[in-house]
């Protein structure tokens, strides 16, 4: 009885081989693309730069309204844990300063609100409004191709 070795194993294509080597062949093929296709004359809306724009306004946006928001809260905290004598300081009579600052916090909260509401019509909404119509231009170029 003879034993012949089995051929060895190649995980990866053969130094020889070319670069259509199939891992799976009984994947579909993708057919290429034809050579009479006309170039694209714009960049691809995922590269554009009007994305980079709009993501880093919006970043912005956001920082605004949450520093706005957390940082009076975090200044109403940090002064009710070090500084109780303030807090505890009457403004009127009867009332503490801790009590008129937590109060405030409710028309902090809507003018961080405000400032969202306002940063989005004027730097965000803009750029997102002329992204969606040069994504429409680009989708009825494609349409008539």
């Amino acid at each position: 009885m003879s034993y012949d070795p089995p051929p060895p194993y190649r995980p990866y294509p053969p130094p020889d081989s070319s670069p259509s080597y199939e891992t799976y062949p009984w994947a579909p093929r993708q057919e290429p693309e034809p050579a009479g296709r006309r170039p694209q004359h714009h960049a691809a809306l995922g590269h554009h730069s009007d994305l980079r724009v709009l993501r880093s306004a919006y970043r912005w946006q956001r920082r605004v309204a949450t520093l706005t928001a957390l940082g009076y809260f975090v200044l109403f905290l940090i002064l009710s844990a070090f500084a109780p004598s303030f807090m505890t300081s009457t403004v009127t009579d009867g009332l503490p300063t801790g009590l008129l600052l937590a109060l405030v916090q409710v028309p902090v909260t809507w003018l961080a609100i405000a400032l969202y509401e306002q940063t989005a019509r004027r730097r965000v909404d803009p750029l997102a409004d002329r992204i969606r119509k040069q994504a429409e231009l680009d989708a009825r170029r494609e349409e008539t191709r």
